[in-house]
């Protein structure tokens, strides 16, 4: 046989060979396309399950975050409306000093007892708002103005050359709670 002969009988049996077998087509998967398929769907699934886990877990944390949230809100709004609560009951027992004072000025004809209940009363009070943190500044009489501690309400003349620029009267005192300043003293400063 030559080789022609050798080579049309064998693509004639690979041709016999290829008619047995249904062909491959992109229906009809092979046995190792199937496999993969199924690595890919198990995948997509574990996928699917690791995103809605994360969502999940996201959800929370939103919730978690909006109750969070209302409650500082809550706790806040509860804090302004109660700030000043433990200084209303510092004032208290001042307020009813002033009543039982009152009550006793209206029997007692002696008026150097009457001064001298007003300054007791005084003193509660000064103590009481102290013990809060409010402090009277010091007397500004004599000081150069300092507009961060002062503000002035009106110029006058100095009597002197030497009080020119510094305060020459104190109309209210200032005060300072923890070392802030929540009033200005206010002063004449002298021109």
């Amino acid at each position: 046989m030559d080789d022609k002969t050798v080579k049309n009988e064998a693509s004639d049996q690979g041709a016999a060979l290829n008619e047995t077998q249904e062909p491959a087509t992109a229906d009809t998967p092979s046995a190792g396309d199937n496999s993969e398929l199924e690595i890919l769907k198990a995948e997509l699934d574990l996928l699917r399950a690791e995103h809605q886990a994360i969502h999940d877990k996201h959800v929370r944390l939103f919730a978690e975050f909006d109750n969070f949230r209302k409650r500082t809100a809550k706790e806040r709004l509860e804090l302004l409306q109660y700030a000043g609560e433990n200084t209303l009951k510092a004032v208290l027992p001042v307020l009813d000093d002033m009543d039982r004072a009152i009550a006793n000025n209206a029997k007692v004809d002696d008026i150097d007892t009457i001064r001298e209940g007003f300054n007791l009363i005084h003193q509660k009070m000064v103590h009481a708002l102290g013990s809060q943190g409010l402090k009277a500044m010091p007397d500004a009489k004599g000081e150069l103005f300092d507009t961060d501690r002062h503000e002035a309400i009106t110029k006058a003349p100095a009597p002197n050359p030497e009080l020119k620029g510094k305060v020459i009267d104190v109309v209210e005192n200032g005060y300072t709670l923890h070392d802030k300043v929540i009033r200005y003293a206010k002063v004449v400063v002298g021109e």
